[in-house]
């Protein structure tokens, strides 16, 4: 029973931890990243679609993005969806591709990004929290049903807290990581 309880509160700490990584994905670091383009949709028929359904993304050099639709009908529609965005970007488009120049940041943007990126941290870090007050909520409700010894409730808080203190290390690494990057001139 507590095997279970460690190994869900191990996931839940894990999806907090992917679903940091996958915002700070979206997060301009001053790179050109095809991630950027993942939350875009684009009306094709009717249809809500992502930008990398509707064509190839490639990253030709560190600061250049370009789109080659599919269908060269669908480039009016896609830069239109790309200027509604919040990238801030304008699109150029020689009627086959389109080409995202991603600018230099500035030092007062980069450290709006930092700001950001630990935000997002500090996010994730109070989910892993919450996990845990999850997983100790369940222990102490099995000590009352009388299904747990008081040891054996102090050692599984401790290895609670134990997946925790890991996760929130982690969580730390990924955040410094973002920040050498975004920082990098």
């Amino acid at each position: 029973m507590l095997e279970d309880i460690y190994k869900d509160t191990n996931k839940n700490m894990d999806k907090s931890i992917a679903n940091l990584n996958n915002d700070l994905g979206n997060l301009r670091a001053g790179r050109a990243n095809p991630q950027l383009l993942n939350r875009i949709m684009v009306d094709y028929y009717g249809v809500a679609t992502p930008i990398n359904q509707l064509g190839n993304i490639s990253v030709p050099e560190p600061r250049l993005l370009v789109i080659a639709p599919w269908e060269t009908k669908m480039i009016s529609n896609i830069e239109k969806e790309i200027m509604k965005s919040d990238l801030g970007i304008t699109p150029n488009s020689d009627g086959k591709v389109i080409r995202l120049v991603f600018p230099e940041l500035t030092e007062e943007r980069r450290k709006e990004l930092v700001k950001l990126a630990y935000k997002m941290g500090e996010e994730a870090k109070v989910a892993v929290r919450l996990a845990r007050r999850n997983a100790n909520d369940q222990i102490k409700k099995m000590k009352k049903e009388s299904q747990l010894p008081e040891d054996t409730l102090k050692s599984a808080e401790n290895k609670i807290q134990e997946i925790t203190d890991e996760h929130i290390e982690e969580i730390d690494i990924i955040i410094k990581d973002k920040e050498k990057e975004i920082m990098e001139v």
